[in-house]
């Protein structure tokens, strides 16, 4: 977004640091001018803000059509900061180790306490984040993709704007066989925040959460899977003005168009049921 440009050149010196081959770098500017960046670095500028997944999208294309001109494509969050200088080599290795590997989640920490938040952990057994584990989701703003994924099934919902893209990618990629491995030796520095930072949080989980099941999920497990998550929000207890909000995205989901259904095959469901995240919750 632009507001962040001593972060940014931070990310970028830790990107250059990088052991082995140099890593080309695009930063996309989404509604907002790019700030100096260090010589090589290319630069895209938005005129308007396109959300995450449309943002992503844009850097996805700066490699060629669905980013075919390479193998495989980071994303990293502009306040982040690559930990180590092994972290690509790291990929490499993983992706060439594993040719039905298709996506590779970081493990986020505090830069300060080295601290990983329970929710960056992309599992329902969230305790140990140290525990490298395949996984049904990834983290959006530290992760690798191979490119043959956007390639067989399509980049991040633009539509989605923010919240649950990456769900959904994830969904579509382990429906097409891929598999996600959430990686804790592939580390982003991160400041520790609070998702409900952003003022449209509330709405967007709840209506993004609709549109994920009414595009990926079998009929008889969207009603389940939004039963699920509805209960859940409630035990959360949220405030009024948050629970407003939600309900108010929820009704969204339903009445806005969310792109394309294509439901997950059953094997799918029973996949991620092995995984231990079955699809309905």
């Amino acid at each position: 977004m632009g507001n962040r440009p001593a972060e940014l050149r931070a990310l970028l010196d830790s990107v250059a640091k990088q052991d082995g081959d140099p890593v080309e770098v695009v930063v996309v500017g989404n509604g907002s001018p790019v700030p100096d960046v260090p010589e090589g670095v290319r630069t895209i500028e938005l005129p308007e803000n396109l959300g995450i997944p449309g943002g992503r999208n844009v850097g996805i294309e700066a490699f060629g059509p669905g980013g075919r001109d390479v193998d495989v494509l980071l994303f990293l969050d502009d306040d982040g900061l690559l930990a180590r200088t092994d972290t690509a080599e790291l990929c490499r290795e993983a992706f060439a180790e594993d040719t039905r590997l298709g996506i590779i989640s970081f493990r986020i920490a505090d830069p300060d306490t080295g601290e990983t938040q329970r929710r960056h952990v992309p599992r329902l057994r969230a305790s140990d984040p140290m525990r490298s584990s395949r996984v049904t989701t990834f983290l959006g703003g530290a992760n690798a993709v191979r490119t043959k994924v956007f390639a067989e099934v399509g980049g991040l919902p633009d539509e989605f704007f923010y919240a649950h893209e990456e769900t959904d990618l994830a969904w579509r990629a382990l429906d097409a066989g891929w598999m996600i491995d959430y990686r804790s030796d592939t580390v982003l520095y991160h400041p520790t925040t609070a998702p409900s930072r952003h003022a449209v949080y509330h709405r967007m989980v709840a209506r993004n959460r609709v549109w994920l099941a009414r595009r990926n999920l079998p009929a008889v497990l969207v009603p389940v899977y939004l039963g699920v998550w509805m209960l859940l929000t409630l035990l959360r207890r949220p405030s009024r003005a948050a629970l407003r909000a939600w309900f108010g995205g929820f009704r969204e989901g339903w009445t806005a168009p969310c792109g394309p259904r294509r439901p997950m095959r059953w094997r799918t469901v029973w996949r991620l049921t092995r995984l231990g995240r079955p699809p309905v919750i």
